[in-house]
């Protein structure tokens, strides 16, 4: 008697099968948020908004987002990575056009507020009185007020000498207002000691950035034209 011979039986295919993300609508998504947002968006804010819906991860939004920079491409908008996240920004060579939008006489920063910051920036931690030993007078407290409001600066401690005085260093809101994902982006220069490595100093900022202008300090007369801003678009 011949035995029944049974087949394992094939598994049928799913009948309706995911449908594959179209990256290309995620990435107009992306672009929407974008110009709408406030502020830069970090990728963990693009997993909570777009990934979490599609089930995408990150190297999937990193795509997505290269689909955006490239619709950008020969365009007067470019899609930038700074410290807080990506951002749709005006191009640097078209900002002095849509400055013309606004009629007010662009701020002035003091030669003070720009060399302290200079300091904070490439001595970070740096306490006042170290400010004061370079700079060869008194750090006004209207600079640093303006600094710290500014969210361009901020206390990082105390240094562990009789008194104690604070310790500042530069935030992630400086980064994305002068247009960088991180300090080493910052213009190389040795440590500054002296007044002659802050005036390289100052020169290296103001040349290679272009952050948010600052209102002059009263009664500080040695001042400056502030370089154009990048535009951000929302």
């Amino acid at each position: 008697m011949e035995e029944d011979i049974q087949e394992n039986p094939i598994a049928e295919p799913d009948a309706n099968p995911a449908p594959a993300v179209d990256l290309g609508s995620v990435s107009l998504i992306i672009e929407a948020l974008l110009l709408a947002s406030d502020g830069p968006l970090s990728m963990e804010q693009l997993v909570r908004y777009v990934g979490s819906e599609f089930n995408l991860g990150k190297r999937e939004l990193r795509e997505a987002l290269a689909l955006v920079d490239a619709r950008f491409s020969g365009t007067a908008s470019e899609l930038r990575e700074v410290a807080g996240g990506w951002r749709v920004q005006v191009r640097p060579e078209y900002a002095e056009w849509v400055s013309r939008l606004w009629q007010e006489k662009p701020p002035k920063y003091s030669r003070a507020l720009l060399e302290t910051l200079a300091l904070i920036v490439y001595r970070q931690p740096i306490t006042r009185g170290e400010i004061e030993d370079v700079r060869g007078v008194a750090v006004s407290s209207n600079i640093l007020r303006t600094l710290l409001e500014r969210g361009w600066i901020r206390e990082l401690g105390v240094k562990d000498v009789p008194g104690r005085p604070a310790l500042f260093g530069t935030t992630s809101q400086f980064l994305d207002d002068f247009n960088l994902k991180n300090l080493d982006q910052l213009p190389a220069l040795p440590d500054v000691k002296d007044l002659e490595q802050l005036e390289a100093a100052l020169a290296k900022l103001g040349a290679g950035l272009a952050p948010v202008a600052v209102p002059a300090e009263e009664g500080d007369v040695d001042e400056q034209a502030a370089p154009s801003a990048d535009v951000v678009l929302h």
